[in-house]
């Protein structure tokens, strides 16, 4: 069990569970405290609505107006338009009348975790939820119905529901949701509730608009965590030590103290200091008169330097976790006529969302509420009943819109902690913390940095005989969840996102002898789930030497892939579509060079083909990128051409641009100025292809392709230039993306 759901764990809280609840799941209504109703016009929280609430997932008022609840955070990918269009498609209601709220954590919590898993990562969103949250919608048409067919004494199977109006057929009698949403809350839940075939579905699979307020988003309107006011409310900014590990050893607050607006400084657990003031301006500069001295510990040595020597000595170590085995490489590559090898290197990223890490705090002897931008709402509030010292019953989170997650306001609830600390010592009073650009990026949870070094065997016929991927590098679940990696004897499942045997995330070639393995090198920089993964490192050490296996044996690089991909139909599937998109059997225009990768992440099946020139031999201009995914079944289209879009201004950030390194064992880049991203006139043309497997998968959207991005450039670059660029990011070899 892990800390979250340790805190969240009702036997161990000994909850106590109001005679208001009932155990096959009707929710017949709550309220909150006043203070928390000033967040709801950022958050959208749940409000007193007892008397229409219609199971645990939809209320309806006499207007005829659906409240789906939605527990996953929106983060610009389009989930709370999804999941009602799940909800609204199976309770056949009107979708121009519908919109949202978020139930807290807290209250999930006392009614027994209704509302399931808060956690939004990993493409999760829709498709760990999609079921359930069916049964909700398709639970309160069903109790909607029987509520019609009372008034009516008429046996429900007469009764059908459209478009929010139920209909007693043979009579032709009407009534609407609205009007018998009092009667239907009243009803037990459906124990029994089918849903529909996918051949029925009216709205899944339809492009309609979302309803999370996309325009006040363009005009600025948007409140997001980092604009929240509260009465009374002020500021805090924090200064944590430089170096992961390191402690404050001393600090003098005496000219900060005295400063305008300036209420308080205070010592934040061992390892940072923040001050408290009326402002943000004015906190920020009385905490830059702070003296404080550091105590860097144990790690004041480490450099980018050290850190990859660190990892070269994996890349032939003995000690490595197997996790994808066949056959017997080491004979395949001792009796090999050719013998290709590639060594790759992967950087620390920051996920540097455009909204710095931001919370706010009120605590009293008696109760601690806490408003967050946060990607676990649950995970929140575990790290408030932790930092508060109070029972879970005595403390709530309340979700506010998030300017960015990324995976950075998930598992990670630093900044949650520490508003509540600082809270604690300004008893009573709302404090809203916000970290400066220059904390965010030198206090991240890194994508971690990686190596790899990939050999191949080649026999007299030019056949692959056998593959070996070494893997050196960091484990997050070490750091996070080391309970997992325990359970694993030590290895790590994550680092082999893309690569595994089977799975979600298995590798979608198949070698007559293979080994892949991960000699975990771990740092005393804090890694984290960054947008994708271990996926988007595997991506390129994999799909980049598909291409030099393609090249050593004579072959085109589609037919070298199609040959070894026979057992993975679907992703021969994405790759083809790709393929013919681009034109890939047809020449490019001159000066015009191509290539492609394909993958399977989360559950979907994706590719990506481009076609890009080089001038001067350095600057690379991307023309076009034509990608294609499979994620089995799709709710929202034109929202999946968005997050494929947005994919790839990722993917090619990381590429081209970003980077962490560490001097001193210290983050060296401070700012936007130093981890750049691309910029709206280098980012290229995108043709999405969506392809529907069907069955019974629900794969992601928002990460898979970001994965295919770069090893898909390397590729063309490499037909461009005839170099092969096998460190990212590529600016350290003098190229530019123009």
């Amino acid at each position: 069990m892990n800390a979250r759901d340790q805190a969240l764990n009702p036997a161990r809280r000994d909850f106590i569970i109001g005679s208001s609840l009932l155990g096959a799941g009707l929710a017949i209504g709550f309220s909150f405290p006043s203070i928390a109703k000033a967040a709801v016009p950022a958050a959208k929280n749940v409000t007193n609505t007892a008397a229409n609430e219609i199971g645990a997932w939809v209320v309806i008022k006499p207007d005829d107006t659906v409240i789906v609840r939605v527990v996953r955070s929106e983060m610009g990918q389009g989930t709370i338009t999804g999941l009602a269009q799940l909800i609204a498609e199976e309770l056949e209601c009107d979708w121009s009348r519908i919109t949202y709220e978020y139930p807290t954590p807290g209250e999930s919590l006392k009614r027994k975790r209704i509302w399931g898993d808060f956690s939004t990562g990993g493409s999760r969103g829709i498709r760990t939820s999609h079921e359930y949250v069916r049964k909700g919608g398709a639970a309160a048409r069903m109790m909607l119905i029987q509520a019609a067919a009372n008034q009516w004494n008429v046996p429900t199977s007469e009764c059908v529901a459209a478009n929010s109006v139920i209909t007693h057929t043979p009579s032709g009698r009407k009534t609407t949701f609205g009007k018998v949403s009092v009667a239907a809350s009243q009803l037990p839940v459906p124990t029994e509730v089918p849903l529909k075939d996918p051949k029925e579905w009216k709205l899944i699979g339809k492009s309609v608009n979302r309803i999370d307020g996309m325009s006040d988003k363009v005009t600025g309107r948007q409140i997001y965590a980092i604009d929240l006011k509260l009465p009374g409310m002020l500021v805090a900014n924090i200064k944590e030590s430089p170096v992961f590990g390191g402690k404050v050893k001393s600090y003098d607050a005496a000219k900060a103290q005295s400063m305008k607006g300036v209420r308080k400084v205070v010592q934040v657990g061992d390892s940072a200091v923040a001050v408290v003031a009326d402002t943000f301006w004015q906190a920020k500069t009385a905490l830059d008169q702070v003296n404080i001295v550091w105590d860097n510990g144990a790690n004041g040595d480490v450099s980018s330097a050290s850190i990859k020597k660190m990892l070269e000595e994996g890349l032939n170590a003995d000690d490595a976790f197997v996790h994808n085995t066949n056959g017997d490489v080491k004979s395949a590559l001792s009796n090999a006529s050719k013998k290709i090898e590639a060594t790759y290197f992967y950087p620390f990223l920051n996920h540097a969302t455009l909204e710095p890490q931001t919370a706010t705090a009120k605590w009293t002897p008696d109760s601690c509420e806490a408003w967050v931008p946060t990607q676990d709402g649950e995970a929140s509030l575990a790290a408030v009943i932790a930092a508060s010292g109070l029972p879970a019953e005595k403390c709530n989170v309340y979700k506010v819109n998030l300017g960015g997650g990324f995976g950075r306001r998930g598992a990670f609830q630093d900044y949650t902690t520490q508003a509540v600390n600082i809270a604690k010592q300004m008893p009573g009073v709302p404090v809203k913390l916000i970290w400066t650009r220059e904390e965010d990026m030198t206090q991240g949870r890194y994508h971690p940095v990686m190596m790899c070094k990939m050999t191949a065997a080649i026999d007299d016929k030019k056949n692959v005989t056998g593959l070996n991927m070494r893997l050196s590098g960091q484990s997050i679940l070490a750091t996070v969840r080391p309970a997992v990696v325990a359970a694993n004897k030590g290895k790590d499942p994550l680092a082999f996102q893309g690569v595994e045997p089977t799975g979600e995330h298995g590798i979608t070639y198949s070698f007559p002898n293979l080994t892949i393995d991960h000699a975990m090198r771990n740092t005393h920089v804090p890694p984290g789930f960054w947008r994708g993964v271990n996926v988007n490192q595997n991506a390129i050490f994999i799909e980049t030497f598909m291409d030099e296996l393609a090249e050593a044996t004579g072959m085109d690089a589609v037919e070298f892939r199609r040959k070894h991909m026979k057992d993975f139909p679907r992703a021969v599937a994405v790759l083809n579509a790709v393929a013919d998109g681009i034109g890939w059997t047809k020449p490019a225009a001159p000066g015009v060079y191509r290539g492609l990768a394909q993958m399977r992440s989360f559950g979907s099946y994706v590719a990506a083909a481009c076609e890009l020139s080089v001038k001067n031999g350095n600057e690379v201009k991307i023309h076009r990128i034509v990608a294609a995914t499979d994620p089995g079944y799709v709710v929202n289209p034109a929202q999946v051409n968005r997050q494929v879009s947005g994919s790839f201004v990722y993917g090619l950030s990381a590429l081209f641009e970003e980077e962490i390194t560490i001097e001193k064992g210290a983050v060296v880049q401070k700012n936007f100025d130093t981890f750049n991203s691309i910029r709206l006139s280098q980012m290229p043309k995108v043709e999405t292809i969506i392809i529907q497997g069907g069955g019974k998968d629900w794969g992601g959207v928002g990460e898979p392709t970001i994965a295919v991005a770069a090893p898909a450039v390397l590729n063309a670059i490499y037909r461009a230039t005839g170099k092969r660029y096998r460190t990212v990011p590529l600016k350290n070899s003098g190229i530019k993306l123009v």
